[in-house]
């Protein structure tokens, strides 16, 4: 099944069961490809998708801070539900330490040495984690791996 057809399965149940926060994530979500779609009028796959969902979740992880900020519990746990909801949709997250690994081999494939290949490295890495680790994670771990 593709991820398109489970958003509407999710979106069926969701409104079966009166989840708020689900369907708003499953309209959000729906909403966000649909616009991709459009403006690149292309028909988007599943690892397209996932760039989405990874995209959403990152933003959401943004405005976490700034409720926060704000003194807004509410709308922290409102948002974190809708994170981990959507997190559903990702592939299974790779560990730190699987991440390091991949970080060492990328940058002994490449030959790097420097932070001048930061840039290489980083561009290797986001295809082989695609959706499966945080770029955050992962720059941090080039940069301490290269210094």
């Amino acid at each position: 099944m593709s991820l398109k057809d489970q958003l509407m399965v999710d979106l069926k149940a969701a409104m079966k069961e009166k989840d708020a926060i689900k369907k708003a994530s499953v309209t959000m979500l729906r909403a966000a490809i649909k616009q991709v779609e459009v403006d690149e009028r292309i028909e988007l796959n599943d690892d397209q998708i996932i760039e989405i969902v990874a995209k959403q979740i990152k933003q959401k992880k943004g405005a976490i801070e700034e409720f926060r900020k704000g003194e807004r519990q509410d709308l922290v746990d409102e948002t974190q539900a809708e994170i981990d909801f959507l997190s559903t949709y990702l592939p299974e997250q790779l560990g730190e330490d699987e991440i390091k690994a991949l970080v060492e081999a990328t940058i002994a494939e490449m030959g790097a040495s420097s932070m001048k290949d930061m840039g290489k490295v980083m561009g290797a890495m986001k295809a082989k984690t695609a959706g499966r680790a945080d770029n955050t994670v992962v720059s941090d771990l080039v940069k301490a791996l290269l210094k």
